[in-house]
């Protein structure tokens, strides 16, 4: 046909007629998803990639390795309680706030006055919020949370109550929970190389700070 308007009209009437009775035909709807622009999609998926990318290295990072004699620590105090249903005496002494003033002085003795330039305070009072705030959420076995409702009053903390053996399964229990918290990678290395430090600590005081055997009270019925 010429390239007139009327023919122009004519063949995109009959366009429009054909992709109809292609798609009644098929049994699909004339309507089409809207489609994204390249860019866009490029963008999107770039984003998602960082962001998947960043939470592994936050995982990798602070993928914590717990000394092999506190990994028998926290074997002995999971049959203890669940097996043999014995609990540690509360309050503990040293109780958790104790060992950090210790572990405090421990620093300092050996960074001398830097020790404050490094935030190993303020990490030892984030370890001591964050305890306080899952310890009766995820860091007791359920067979010690009577006792838990016995010792710890609404304006006590946790951390004056308990000791080592609870505070160590808090350090399990990190590398699921700080991926949730905003933080720099940087600071996520840092964090894991104290966190490192204070667990050659622990274990290098064990005979002191963990109980050898659980008789204090027994797990009530």
């Amino acid at each position: 046909m010429k390239n007139t308007e009327e023919n122009i009209l004519k063949q995109q009437a009959l366009d429009k007629k054909q992709g109809v009775d292609r798609n009644s035909k098929s049994g699909k709807s004339t309507q089409t998803k809207p489609k994204v622009s390249s860019g866009a999609k490029g963008k999107k998926r770039k984003n998602d990639s960082s962001t998947e990318k960043e939470n592994a290295s936050v995982e990798n990072l602070i993928n914590i390795q717990i000394p092999s004699a506190l990994k028998k620590q926290l074997v002995d105090d999971w049959e203890f309680v669940n097996e043999q249903d014995k609990l540690v005496e509360l309050p503990r002494s040293p109780n958790i706030d104790d060992i950090f003033e210790k572990y405090l002085e421990y620093r300092s003795k050996k960074d001398g006055m830097m020790t404050d330039s490094v935030g190993v305070g303020e990490i030892l009072k984030g370890l001591r919020c964050y305890f306080d705030r899952a310890l009766p959420i995820i860091l007791l076995y359920n067979k010690e949370r009577h006792q838990y409702h016995e010792a710890v009053a609404d304006d006590v903390s946790p951390s004056t109550i308990y000791g080592a053996e609870h505070l160590l399964r808090l350090f399990v229990k990190l590398p699921d929970l700080l991926p949730y918290v905003n933080i720099e990678e940087d600071l996520v290395t840092r964090l894991h190389q104290k966190f490192v430090d204070f667990l050659k600590f622990l274990q290098k005081n064990r005979n002191s700070f963990f109980v050898s055997s659980y008789d204090g009270s027994k797990v009530s019925d």
